[in-house]
């Protein structure tokens, strides 16, 4: 289980740094139109995000979990970091889902593209510090 943690832990890590680097290069790159407002290679992170997601909601509550159980009084660097990964993971998740599906499903068009695009430059902003946060402890870490 340790090495699996390891390798979950790296893989957080670099789909942070992709989710980073793309975008902050995408506009350097690619020119948005009415029918492309977004580059093509979101079609190849949206879903490893999603991925990246869920894997962070499961090893953030362990995690939680662990820190919880610790200590009950006091509230330690572990307890906060724990709870603040945990709950930022949680409250993108559910951005991030809701703006994924909504791009799934053309015709659901109850908010405007310009919250959707406000929407996502918020999870792209946000996702590689709770991704990285997570990485970088599971690597740190022997328990789960």
């Amino acid at each position: 289980m340790d090495m699996l943690k390891k390798i979950i832990g790296i893989l957080l890590i670099v789909v942070g740094a992709a989710v980073a680097i793309h975008t902050v290069v995408e506009p350097l790159y690619h020119a948005s139109s009415e029918s492309q407002p977004y580059a093509p290679l979101w079609n190849i992170l949206d879903p490893i995000m999603a991925v990246a997601i869920v894997l962070t909601i499961i090893f953030g509550h362990i995690r939680k979990r662990n820190a919880c159980a610790e200590n009950e009084t006091v509230v330690t660097r572990e307890f906060l970091s724990a709870n603040v990964v945990f709950y930022g993971i949680v409250f993108i998740g559910i951005i991030f889902f809701w703006n994924y599906f909504n791009l799934l499903s053309p015709a659901y068009n109850a908010i405007g593209p310009d919250a959707v695009s406000l929407a996502w430059i918020i999870i792209d902003a946000a996702l590689p510090l709770l991704l990285g946060a997570m990485g970088v402890s599971m690597l740190k870490t022997e328990d789960a």
